[in-house]
């Protein structure tokens, strides 16, 4: 397993790796692990993996989730396929700084993705090291942030424009939740910025300039 960094904030290519043996063997399952709380994200080029390798590999880091409006993989729960077209319509919520699905109580920690056909041009995924975003916050920012919780809805993205009788079914099922704004990591210890496109307000203090502040702090 060769490893190569790729910047200096974040990202690590892998290479001389098979991914469609990791989600059974324990070594590998584990020194990958160890270069994700590192390095944050992974890169693997030329992968030729199936569906259920795919899941298998994913299941090393934690159980998997549906999402509740994207159907998952037919006999692959947890896998979902996302792919637009030039037909498509012109959805562009996912194009806003966010964690994935910080509108559930217990959010994922993390997502595999591949990609299995993209574009010739654009379909560029970024990504944004939130351990050194609070890191070079300015001292008196971090006291000001460090016990706020904030919350967080699905209506601030991707439901936004449903029917009210959709949003209201699925605030039902998945009411919005209040989560710290700086979270601790349960190995590392580190802390990290835990706001969003998906979160909306501060819930235990409401003056104008923190309100403000929370857009400063997810942009």
């Amino acid at each position: 397993m060769h490893v190569e960094q790729l910047t200096c904030a974040l990202g690590a290519q892998i290479s001389d790796i098979n991914l469609a043996e990791a989600g059974a063997n324990d070594d590998m399952a584990g020194e990958l692990n160890e270069l994700l709380l590192k390095h944050k994200v992974l890169f693997f080029r030329d992968q030729d993996i199936t569906d259920s390798q795919h899941a298998a590999l994913a299941r090393r880091f934690g159980d998997l989730e549906d999402h509740p409006l994207a159907a998952s993989t037919q006999g692959e729960p947890g896998i979902i396929q996302i792919w637009k077209s030039p037909e498509s319509p012109p959805e562009r919520y996912e194009n806003a700084w966010h964690n994935d699905a910080t509108w559930r109580e217990c959010p994922p920690m993390g997502a595999v993705l591949r990609c299995v056909e993209c574009p010739p041009v654009g379909g560029d995924t970024m990504w944004a090291n939130m351990e050194l975003a609070f890191e070079r916050l300015p001292e008196r920012v971090k006291e000001d942030i460090i016990d706020l919780r904030a919350r967080h809805s699905m209506e601030a993205s991707f439901m936004a424009a449903k029917p009210i009788d959709e949003r209201l079914a699925m605030k039902e099922r998945f009411p919005d939740p209040e989560h710290p704004v700086v979270r601790t990591h349960p190995v590392t210890g580190n802390k990290s910025l835990f706001v969003n496109a998906f979160a909306t307000h501060f819930t235990n203090y409401h003056t104008v300039p923190r309100q403000h502040s929370i857009d400063r702090l997810a942009a």
